[in-house]
């Protein structure tokens, strides 16, 4: 897990760079994907929930960082304040490209059905349950 961990990190880095855009770390990276997901505003507390991260002052910082570089813009709605995309269409529209061309082309060559490619993502969902519940019991001792 921790060689396909580092490998999909270097991946996403290495496709945004390849997409124009080289200053992201693969935290902004994936929170700008999310809030662009589905064209719906989010809130920290979707992004949080959805990418799984406890700590909410790293994705706060992110949230700005991406503010600062255009890729996306808050708006206020009562207490609450909602993401959505700005410049960050276009960025996520060519990482799409740089991702079918670069990584989905080559998922095609592998002799795997939709069949066993799905059932690898439910192992890796059950492996990462397993691992929250295990770090429950550890902050725990």
């Amino acid at each position: 897990m921790i060689i396909a961990f580092h490998g999909f990190g270097r991946w996403m880095n290495k496709c945004m760079a390849a997409a124009g855009n080289s200053e992201l770390s693969s935290l902004e990276l994936l929170i700008v994907h999310h809030v662009n997901h589905r064209k719906k505003q989010k809130r920290l507390s979707d992004v949080t929930f959805l990418l799984n991260i406890e700590d909410t002052h790293t994705v706060n910082y992110a949230l700005k960082k991406l503010v600062g570089f255009e890729l996306i813009e808050g708006e206020k709605t009562g207490k609450e304040l909602f993401y959505k995309t700005k410049k960050g269409v276009e960025l996520c529209e060519k990482y799409r490209e740089v991702r079918e061309q670069c990584l989905l082309d080559s998922l095609k060559h592998m002799d795997m059905s939709h069949d066993e490619l799905s059932d690898i993502a439910a192992s890796l969902r059950s492996l990462s349950g397993l691992y929250d519940q295990a770090s429950r019991a550890a902050s725990s001792l």
